[in-house]
């Protein structure tokens, strides 16, 4: 085992000949399906020998710190890519939500017709949840409402609707207040 530390366990070890080396590499490209028989035949070497190499430089336990490297490596870079994905998403958030909110400062809440009023304030809420951290609840205003067919409402229906809704939003803003 090399001095060096561990994360060269999977190089040349001191002492380790080019042809054990060459073997132990061999031995360690295998992957999961390794064995010291399938590199005797692939190096044309004799089963004994591989094995005495084998035994002599730990390829077993160098095999697996080089797996174990290479998993963490590979986890780092996932990490990374999320890390880059998520600021990427954000950025984009943001450049949509500045075009949204200069939009929605022309609009006159007067010409809204329920249904959009209606689908504002859902909008709304959920985002003000999930920027607290909170998930959708099951069976809130959102729940309920996810593919009904507004348009199909009278317009008794509707302000019944939107008074649920308002007083949904009030009682939801009086909780966060508290």
């Amino acid at each position: 085992m090399s001095d060096r530390g561990v994360a060269d366990l999977w190089e040349r070890q001191s002492h380790e000949s080019p042809q054990a080396f060459e073997a132990f590499a061999a031995y360690q490209d295998l992957g999961p399906a390794r064995s010291v028989t399938k590199v005797a035949r692939e190096l044309d070497k004799s089963g004994a020998l591989v094995g005495r190499w084998s035994r002599q430089f730990a390829w077993v336990m160098r095999a697996t710190a080089y797996d174990w490297e290479q998993d963490r490596l590979f986890l780092a870079e996932q990490a990374q890519a999320r890390r880059e994905i998520a600021r990427r998403h954000s950025k984009l958030a943001q450049a949509v939500q500045s075009k949204a909110v200069a939009r929605l400062q022309t609009l006159d809440p007067r010409e809204l017709t329920p249904s959009e009023l209606l689908r504002y304030i859902q909008v709304a809420a959920e985002i003000e949840r999930r920027a607290v951290g909170e998930a959708p609840v099951a069976g809130t205003v959102e729940d309920q409402d996810q593919g009904a067919d507004v348009k199909a409402l009278t317009d008794e229906e509707r302000q019944a609707r939107m008074l649920h809704f308002r007083r949904e939003l009030e009682r939801r803003l009086s909780e966060g207040a508290q």
